[in-house]
């Protein structure tokens, strides 16, 4: 029996730019599929990437800001959810 995963072909359109800078790339579809799978990993559990709040979401949102806040972590630099009901746990 074969280890080997049913692999898909997939494309897509590129603009000359981008194409053009992927011809510098040695293994493009490693490079690609490499790149998808990290945008997948770390897009936005709420939009799920899209960038944009359906009004339903904003409802929820706005429910949820009320007894959060975003902040900026003095150590790190990074911006974070603060729940205002809880002490603050960022790890630092």
């Amino acid at each position: 029996m074969s280890n080997h995963k049913k692999q898909s072909i997939i494309t897509f359109k590129a603009d000359t730019a981008l194409a053009e800078a992927l011809q510098a790339v040695p293994n493009k579809s490693e490079f690609i599929r490499n790149a998808i799978l990290t945008a997948l990993a770390n897009s936005c559990p709420l939009c799920q990437g899209t960038g944009i709040l359906t009004p339903e979401q904003r409802k929820h949102w706005a429910r949820f800001i009320a007894s959060h806040s975003l902040e900026k972590c003095d150590t790190c630099q990074a911006v974070h959810l603060v729940c205002e009901a809880a002490p603050e746990s960022h790890g630092h």
